[in-house]
């Protein structure tokens, strides 16, 4: 892990300001979703990403009932269903 030197306080509400040079420099932009993660003591932000839900892949995605799902699943359901060979 790299430290940047950058330190913030959490106001009030237990909000932080992430710096203008860090979200440029990893492609955050407002409003962007963030995904939150926990490892030991430690806090990681990372930008959020659509993953299929069945394998987590994130390539070849469809949006199906608000859920993405990737080309290569629904062939392997139609493989499992008798669709298909």
């Amino acid at each position: 892990m790299k430290s940047t030197g950058i330190v913030r306080k959490l106001d009030e509400l237990g909000r932080i300001t992430l710096p203008i040079e860090l979200r440029r420099t990893l492609g955050v932009g407002e409003r962007d979703p963030l995904e939150i993660f926990v490892d030991e003591d430690r806090i990681i932000l990372q930008k959020y990403e659509p993953t299929d839900i069945f394998s987590g892949s994130k390539d070849n995605l469809f949006d199906y009932h608000g859920k993405k799902i990737s080309k290569d699943s629904i062939v392997e359901l139609a493989r499992l269903a008798g669709l298909i060979d």
